[in-house]
Protein backbone atom coordinates (compact mmCIF):
# COMPACT_ATOMS: atom_id res chain seq x y z
CA UNK A 1 0.00 0.00 0.00
CA UNK A 2 1.36 3.32 -0.89
CA UNK A 3 1.89 5.48 2.09
CA UNK A 4 1.22 9.67 1.84
CA UNK A 5 1.52 12.68 3.85
CA UNK A 6 -0.19 15.92 3.46
CA UNK A 7 1.45 19.52 3.48
CA UNK A 8 -1.74 21.80 3.73
CA UNK A 9 -4.49 21.06 5.71
CA UNK A 10 -6.86 23.33 3.97
CA UNK A 11 -9.89 22.75 2.07
CA UNK A 12 -8.24 21.19 -0.86
CA UNK A 13 -6.54 18.82 1.70
CA UNK A 14 -9.76 17.33 2.54
CA UNK A 15 -10.06 16.26 -0.84
CA UNK A 16 -6.31 14.58 -1.01
CA UNK A 17 -7.17 12.82 2.20
CA UNK A 18 -10.33 11.40 0.88
CA UNK A 19 -8.85 9.75 -2.32
CA UNK A 20 -5.56 8.64 -0.33
CA UNK A 21 -8.32 6.82 2.18
CA UNK A 22 -9.27 5.27 -0.68
CA UNK A 23 -6.01 3.77 -2.76
CA UNK A 24 -3.93 4.31 -0.61
CA UNK A 25 -2.96 5.47 3.36
CA UNK A 26 -2.55 8.87 4.89
CA UNK A 27 0.37 8.60 7.25
CA UNK A 28 0.69 12.16 8.35
CA UNK A 29 -0.58 15.77 7.84
CA UNK A 30 1.39 19.03 8.31
CA UNK A 31 0.30 22.58 9.05
CA UNK A 32 1.57 25.69 10.59
CA UNK A 33 -2.37 25.90 12.51
CA UNK A 34 -2.12 23.42 14.57
CA UNK A 35 -6.06 22.99 14.84
CA UNK A 36 -6.00 22.15 11.00
CA UNK A 37 -3.37 19.70 11.22
CA UNK A 38 -5.45 18.30 14.18
CA UNK A 39 -8.73 17.35 12.79
CA UNK A 40 -7.37 16.68 9.73
CA UNK A 41 -5.18 13.90 11.23
CA UNK A 42 -7.65 12.72 13.61
CA UNK A 43 -10.42 11.99 10.66
CA UNK A 44 -7.81 9.71 8.96
CA UNK A 45 -5.96 8.50 11.49
CA UNK A 46 -2.86 10.01 10.63
CA UNK A 47 0.25 12.06 12.97
CA UNK A 48 -0.22 15.62 12.91
CA UNK A 49 2.85 17.76 12.38
CA UNK A 50 3.56 21.91 12.53
CA UNK A 51 6.83 21.83 11.53
CA UNK A 52 7.54 20.59 7.55
CA UNK A 53 11.17 20.10 8.80
CA UNK A 54 10.49 17.30 11.49
CA UNK A 55 7.51 15.79 9.33
CA UNK A 56 10.62 15.20 6.91
CA UNK A 57 12.84 13.67 9.08
CA UNK A 58 10.37 11.63 10.72
CA UNK A 59 8.44 9.67 8.53
CA UNK A 60 10.57 7.39 7.39
CA UNK A 61 7.93 5.13 5.53
CA UNK A 62 5.79 7.55 3.50
CA UNK A 63 6.25 7.46 -0.36
CA UNK A 64 4.60 10.01 -1.55
CA UNK A 65 3.67 13.32 -0.06
CA UNK A 66 1.14 15.75 -1.50
CA UNK A 67 1.68 19.38 -1.78
CA UNK A 68 -1.40 21.19 -0.83
CA UNK A 69 -0.30 24.37 0.79
CA UNK A 70 -0.25 27.95 -0.76
CA UNK A 71 0.78 28.50 -3.96
CA UNK A 72 3.76 30.57 -3.15
CA UNK A 73 4.76 27.82 -1.17
CA UNK A 74 4.94 25.24 -3.45
CA UNK A 75 8.41 25.50 -5.09
CA UNK A 76 10.35 25.54 -1.22
CA UNK A 77 7.66 22.67 0.05
CA UNK A 78 8.32 20.50 -3.12
CA UNK A 79 12.08 20.91 -3.34
CA UNK A 80 12.33 20.33 0.43
CA UNK A 81 10.22 17.21 0.34
CA UNK A 82 11.75 15.58 -2.86
CA UNK A 83 15.11 16.56 -1.14
CA UNK A 84 14.26 14.29 1.63
CA UNK A 85 13.54 11.49 -0.72
CA UNK A 86 10.23 11.45 -1.05
CA UNK A 87 8.13 11.75 -4.38
CA UNK A 88 5.56 14.92 -4.40
CA UNK A 89 2.34 15.40 -5.95
CA UNK A 90 2.03 19.25 -6.04
CA UNK A 91 -1.26 20.81 -6.71
CA UNK A 92 -1.90 23.43 -9.23
CA UNK A 93 -0.20 25.50 -10.01
CA UNK A 94 3.35 23.69 -9.73
CA UNK A 95 4.52 27.28 -8.49
CA UNK A 96 4.15 30.79 -9.55
CA UNK A 97 7.17 31.29 -11.03
CA UNK A 98 8.50 29.87 -13.93
CA UNK A 99 12.05 29.76 -12.59
CA UNK A 100 10.53 28.06 -9.58
CA UNK A 101 9.13 25.21 -11.45
CA UNK A 102 13.34 24.55 -12.88
CA UNK A 103 14.41 24.21 -9.35
CA UNK A 104 11.98 21.56 -8.64
CA UNK A 105 12.21 19.59 -12.08
CA UNK A 106 16.12 19.73 -11.09
CA UNK A 107 15.26 18.88 -7.74
CA UNK A 108 13.18 15.67 -8.80
CA UNK A 109 15.99 14.42 -11.60
CA UNK A 110 18.60 15.08 -8.37
CA UNK A 111 17.02 13.42 -6.11
CA UNK A 112 15.98 10.37 -8.46
CA UNK A 113 11.85 11.12 -7.59
CA UNK A 114 9.00 11.85 -9.13
CA UNK A 115 7.02 15.42 -9.29
CA UNK A 116 3.51 15.00 -10.09
CA UNK A 117 1.34 17.80 -11.74
CA UNK A 118 -1.95 17.66 -10.65
CA UNK A 119 -4.66 18.77 -14.00
CA UNK A 120 -7.58 16.83 -13.26
CA UNK A 121 -9.63 18.53 -15.77
CA UNK A 122 -8.04 17.02 -18.33
CA UNK A 123 -10.15 13.79 -17.14
CA UNK A 124 -13.80 15.65 -17.83
CA UNK A 125 -15.26 13.20 -20.35
CA UNK A 126 -16.06 15.23 -23.02
CA UNK A 127 -12.66 17.00 -22.86
CA UNK A 128 -10.68 13.89 -22.94
CA UNK A 129 -12.71 12.89 -25.84
CA UNK A 130 -12.13 15.89 -28.04
CA UNK A 131 -8.70 15.80 -27.45
CA UNK A 132 -8.91 11.96 -28.64
CA UNK A 133 -10.71 13.31 -31.71
CA UNK A 134 -7.63 16.18 -32.93
CA UNK A 135 -5.48 13.70 -31.55
CA UNK A 136 -6.65 10.98 -34.21
CA UNK A 137 -7.15 14.01 -36.90
CA UNK A 138 -10.85 14.14 -36.90
CA UNK A 139 -10.98 17.82 -37.04
CA UNK A 140 -8.32 18.51 -39.12
CA UNK A 141 -6.23 21.67 -39.30
CA UNK A 142 -7.11 23.58 -36.00
CA UNK A 143 -7.83 26.95 -37.05
CA UNK A 144 -9.12 29.27 -33.82
CA UNK A 145 -9.88 29.18 -29.96
CA UNK A 146 -11.64 30.37 -27.33
CA UNK A 147 -11.65 29.90 -24.08
CA UNK A 148 -14.28 31.46 -21.71
CA UNK A 149 -13.86 31.08 -18.00
CA UNK A 150 -16.86 33.14 -16.02
CA UNK A 151 -16.80 32.48 -12.60
CA UNK A 152 -17.86 34.09 -8.84
CA UNK A 153 -15.55 34.89 -6.27
CA UNK A 154 -16.86 37.25 -3.84
CA UNK A 155 -15.00 39.78 -1.10
CA UNK A 156 -15.77 36.67 1.31
CA UNK A 157 -13.73 34.39 -0.83
CA UNK A 158 -10.52 36.03 -0.06
CA UNK A 159 -10.89 37.46 3.66
CA UNK A 160 -8.10 36.49 5.93
CA UNK A 161 -7.02 34.04 3.47
CA UNK A 162 -4.01 34.10 1.45
CA UNK A 163 -6.00 33.61 -1.79
CA UNK A 164 -5.74 37.03 -3.86
CA UNK A 165 -1.63 38.69 -2.60
CA UNK A 166 0.09 38.71 -5.00
CA UNK A 167 3.15 36.41 -3.03
CA UNK A 168 0.80 33.75 -1.95
CA UNK A 169 -1.46 33.54 -4.99
CA UNK A 170 0.18 35.10 -7.80
CA UNK A 171 -2.87 35.77 -9.64
CA UNK A 172 -6.59 34.87 -11.07
CA UNK A 173 -5.47 32.91 -14.12
CA UNK A 174 -3.09 30.62 -11.19
CA UNK A 175 -5.71 30.45 -8.51
CA UNK A 176 -8.80 29.79 -10.73
CA UNK A 177 -8.02 29.53 -14.18
CA UNK A 178 -4.66 27.27 -14.66
CA UNK A 179 -6.42 24.25 -15.10
CA UNK A 180 -8.43 25.94 -18.35
CA UNK A 181 -4.66 27.43 -19.93
CA UNK A 182 -3.23 23.57 -19.31
CA UNK A 183 -6.13 22.44 -21.66
CA UNK A 184 -5.13 25.07 -24.31
CA UNK A 185 -1.64 23.85 -24.12
CA UNK A 186 -2.02 20.09 -23.91
CA UNK A 187 -5.10 20.46 -27.00
CA UNK A 188 -4.07 22.73 -29.30
CA UNK A 189 0.04 23.45 -28.30
CA UNK A 190 2.50 25.46 -26.97
CA UNK A 191 1.98 29.48 -26.99
CA UNK A 192 4.43 31.89 -29.59
CA UNK A 193 3.21 35.04 -28.43
CA UNK A 194 0.04 36.91 -26.55
CA UNK A 195 -1.49 40.13 -26.25
CA UNK A 196 -3.61 41.10 -22.84
CA UNK A 197 -5.18 43.69 -20.86
CA UNK A 198 -6.57 42.63 -17.37
CA UNK A 199 -8.16 45.08 -14.85
CA UNK A 200 -9.44 44.74 -11.56
CA UNK A 201 -13.41 46.12 -11.25
CA UNK A 202 -15.22 44.94 -8.10
CA UNK A 203 -12.24 43.69 -5.98
CA UNK A 204 -10.44 46.44 -5.02
CA UNK A 205 -8.11 47.23 -2.05
CA UNK A 206 -9.57 42.97 -1.47
CA UNK A 207 -6.77 41.19 -3.78
CA UNK A 208 -3.55 42.20 -5.30
CA UNK A 209 -3.94 41.65 -9.08
CA UNK A 210 -6.67 41.30 -11.55
CA UNK A 211 -10.43 40.00 -11.44
CA UNK A 212 -10.96 40.10 -15.20
CA UNK A 213 -8.98 39.97 -18.35
CA UNK A 214 -8.96 39.43 -22.30
CA UNK A 215 -6.08 37.78 -23.79
CA UNK A 216 -5.16 37.25 -27.66
CA UNK A 217 -3.19 33.94 -28.45
CA UNK A 218 -0.95 32.65 -30.88
CA UNK A 219 0.15 29.23 -31.13
CA UNK A 220 3.20 27.97 -32.63
CA UNK A 221 1.15 25.71 -34.56
CA UNK A 222 -0.76 28.55 -36.35
CA UNK A 223 -3.94 28.58 -34.83
CA UNK A 224 -5.22 31.80 -32.88
CA UNK A 225 -6.94 32.21 -30.13
CA UNK A 226 -8.81 34.09 -27.06
CA UNK A 227 -9.17 34.23 -23.81
CA UNK A 228 -11.92 35.86 -21.89
CA UNK A 229 -11.87 35.55 -18.07
CA UNK A 230 -13.34 37.06 -14.77
CA UNK A 231 -14.12 36.21 -11.27
CA UNK A 232 -16.95 38.73 -11.37
CA UNK A 233 -20.24 36.69 -12.79
CA UNK A 234 -22.58 37.78 -11.08
CA UNK A 235 -23.45 35.79 -7.44
CA UNK A 236 -22.62 32.48 -8.75
CA UNK A 237 -20.54 30.75 -11.54
CA UNK A 238 -21.80 31.12 -14.90
CA UNK A 239 -19.36 29.30 -17.35
CA UNK A 240 -16.31 27.31 -18.14
CA UNK A 241 -16.06 26.67 -21.83
CA UNK A 242 -14.01 25.99 -25.00
CA UNK A 243 -14.88 25.97 -28.29
CA UNK A 244 -12.77 24.81 -31.44
CA UNK A 245 -12.94 25.71 -34.92
CA UNK A 246 -11.02 23.86 -37.33
CA UNK A 247 -10.57 22.21 -40.87
CA UNK A 248 -13.18 19.79 -40.65
CA UNK A 249 -15.55 20.65 -37.72
CA UNK A 250 -16.43 22.75 -35.16
CA UNK A 251 -17.05 21.93 -31.32
CA UNK A 252 -17.74 23.26 -28.15
CA UNK A 253 -17.00 22.17 -24.08
CA UNK A 254 -19.13 24.12 -21.82
CA UNK A 255 -20.85 24.24 -18.54
CA UNK A 256 -19.79 25.26 -15.46
CA UNK A 257 -16.19 23.61 -15.46
CA UNK A 258 -15.85 21.85 -19.00
CA UNK A 259 -18.49 19.07 -17.83
CA UNK A 260 -20.61 19.30 -20.89
CA UNK A 261 -20.38 18.76 -24.60
CA UNK A 262 -22.54 21.81 -25.51
CA UNK A 263 -22.23 21.43 -29.51
CA UNK A 264 -20.69 19.69 -32.48
CA UNK A 265 -20.50 19.32 -36.09
CA UNK A 266 -17.91 17.19 -37.08
CA UNK A 267 -17.16 15.70 -40.42
CA UNK A 268 -18.43 11.69 -40.54
CA UNK A 269 -17.61 11.63 -36.79
CA UNK A 270 -19.79 11.90 -33.81
CA UNK A 271 -18.74 11.56 -30.24
CA UNK A 272 -21.20 9.81 -28.26
CA UNK A 273 -22.10 7.79 -25.08
CA UNK A 274 -19.82 10.08 -23.11
CA UNK A 275 -20.13 8.84 -19.12
CA UNK A 276 -21.34 11.22 -16.46
CA UNK A 277 -18.33 13.21 -14.78
CA UNK A 278 -17.22 13.41 -11.22
CA UNK A 279 -19.14 16.61 -9.65
CA UNK A 280 -17.16 20.10 -9.23
CA UNK A 281 -15.44 20.46 -5.98
CA UNK A 282 -18.19 21.93 -3.76
CA UNK A 283 -16.71 24.72 -1.13
CA UNK A 284 -19.92 25.78 0.42
CA UNK A 285 -20.22 29.50 -1.40
CA UNK A 286 -18.26 28.18 -3.78
CA UNK A 287 -17.61 25.24 -6.82
CA UNK A 288 -14.34 24.90 -8.65
CA UNK A 289 -13.48 22.84 -11.38
CA UNK A 290 -14.60 18.77 -11.83
CA UNK A 291 -13.68 16.71 -9.03
CA UNK A 292 -11.17 14.11 -10.90
CA UNK A 293 -8.36 13.94 -8.04
CA UNK A 294 -9.57 10.25 -7.57
CA UNK A 295 -8.16 10.09 -11.00
CA UNK A 296 -4.94 11.49 -10.19
CA UNK A 297 -4.08 9.31 -7.11
CA UNK A 298 -4.90 6.14 -9.53
CA UNK A 299 -2.40 7.19 -11.72
CA UNK A 300 -0.11 8.48 -8.98
CA UNK A 301 -0.07 4.54 -7.95
CA UNK A 302 -0.11 2.96 -11.08
CA UNK A 303 2.96 4.78 -11.87
CA UNK A 304 4.58 3.64 -8.66
CA UNK A 305 3.72 0.49 -8.45
CA UNK A 306 3.52 -1.00 -12.44
CA UNK A 307 5.39 1.80 -14.05
CA UNK A 308 2.87 3.05 -15.95
CA UNK A 309 3.10 6.58 -18.15
CA UNK A 310 2.29 9.58 -15.62
CA UNK A 311 -1.02 11.94 -17.52
CA UNK A 312 0.51 15.10 -16.23
CA UNK A 313 4.21 15.32 -15.74
CA UNK A 314 6.20 18.04 -14.72
CA UNK A 315 7.30 19.48 -17.60
CA UNK A 316 3.81 20.10 -18.25
CA UNK A 317 3.26 21.91 -14.93
CA UNK A 318 5.80 24.03 -15.87
CA UNK A 319 4.47 25.00 -19.19
CA UNK A 320 1.14 26.08 -17.82
CA UNK A 321 3.34 28.62 -15.94
CA UNK A 322 4.99 29.52 -18.37
CA UNK A 323 2.22 30.80 -20.36
CA UNK A 324 0.70 32.33 -17.53
CA UNK A 325 3.60 34.38 -17.15
CA UNK A 326 3.63 35.62 -20.48
CA UNK A 327 0.05 36.83 -20.43
CA UNK A 328 0.89 39.00 -17.03
CA UNK A 329 4.37 40.36 -18.87
CA UNK A 330 2.30 41.25 -21.47
CA UNK A 331 -0.43 42.91 -19.84
CA UNK A 332 1.90 45.07 -17.60
CA UNK A 333 3.06 46.53 -20.87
Amino acid sequence: MVKFAIVGCGRIAQRHAEHINKFGKLVSVCDINNKKADELALKYDAKPYYDLSQMLQNEHEVDVISICSPNGLHADHSILALNAGFHVLCEKPLAIKIEDCGRMISAAENSNKRLFAIKQNRYNPPVAAVKNAIDEGRLGKIYSIQLSCFWNRNNDYYNDSWKGTQDMDGGTLFTQFSHFIDLLYWMIGDVKQVKAFTNNYAHKEVIDFEDTGVVIVEFLNGAIGTINYTVNSFEKNMEGSLTIFAEKGTVKIGGQYLNELEYQNIQNFIISNLPDGNKPNNYGNYVGSMSNHDKIYQNVIDVLENDAKITTNSFEGLKTVEIIEKIYKEAKK
